[in-house]
């Protein structure tokens, strides 16, 4: 499970501020641009949320966000260097500027991505730096599910074609349809208990992230199929 050029956000501030700075270099319509977006939105309400006190363990909250939102900008950090990314990744980075692609695409290729394949891995991550198991994180995570849930509407509201009557017709509608985020968040517990399970065992542990990457990159390209508009 090792990473190439690695990001380490030491704060919530220091992955706010990176987030920031990526939104002022990149334009509005680029598909990354789109996801970071997104992503920093849920990041500040995450933040405000541990700033009133609302996650039970502060420090444990803190540090699975912040190592959630690193495997992001180290995708980021490769893409920028010339590497490659993982393969969850790589469909939103190929096709960041695909003419034919829609907005709210964009975003859910790269939740797809990030909840798929790095909040497992980012489970792993908090555990190893803060020297518990997964059960000690339930609550954080399932806190931080609850957030993204209510992002995946707002994504929908807002970023879906209209007006409603044509929605039914557009086979957008039906692509978006196919994919949950909270079957993915299930998913992705699932995943980092095994992980966790396995993590003395190098190379099946490798091989399950492995196929995990391959397998969430999968669903991500078939989200950023370009489709015929409604008419």
């Amino acid at each position: 499970m090792a990473r190439t050029e690695h990001f380490t956000a030491l704060s919530m501030d220091g992955v706010v501020e990176r987030m920031r700075l990526l939104r002022g270099g990149l334009p509005a319509s680029d598909g990354v641009a789109v996801f970071n977006r997104v992503y920093l939105a849920v990041t500040e309400e995450v933040g405000r949320r541990i700033e009133r006190g609302e996650f039970p363990d502060r420090a444990a909250a803190v540090t699975l966000d912040v190592l959630f939102a690193d495997r992001f900008l180290s995708a980021v950090g490769t893409a920028e260097a010339g590497g490659r990314p993982p393969a969850c990744w790589r469909p939103l980075f190929q096709y960041r500027r695909h003419p034919g692609l829609r907005p709210v695409q964009f975003a859910l290729s790269g939740i797809n991505a990030h909840i798929g394949h790095d909040l497992a891995l980012a489970v792993v991550d908090a555990c190893r730096a803060l020297g518990c198991v997964p059960g000690d994180l339930e609550d954080e995570f399932e806190r931080v599910g609850d957030i993204l849930v209510l992002l995946e509407e707002h994504i929908r509201e807002e970023l879906m074609p209209g007006p409603d009557l044509l929605e039914v017709a557009d086979p957008l509608t039906h692509l978006l349809g196919s994919w949950s985020l909270e079957r993915a968040r299930d998913a992705a517990w699932s995943a980092a208990r095994l992980l966790w399970g396995m993590r003395e065992m190098d190379g099946l542990a490798e091989e399950f992230t492995e196929r995990l990457d391959t397998g969430v990159g999968l669903v991500g390209r078939c989200l950023l199929t370009p489709l015929p508009r409604a008419r």
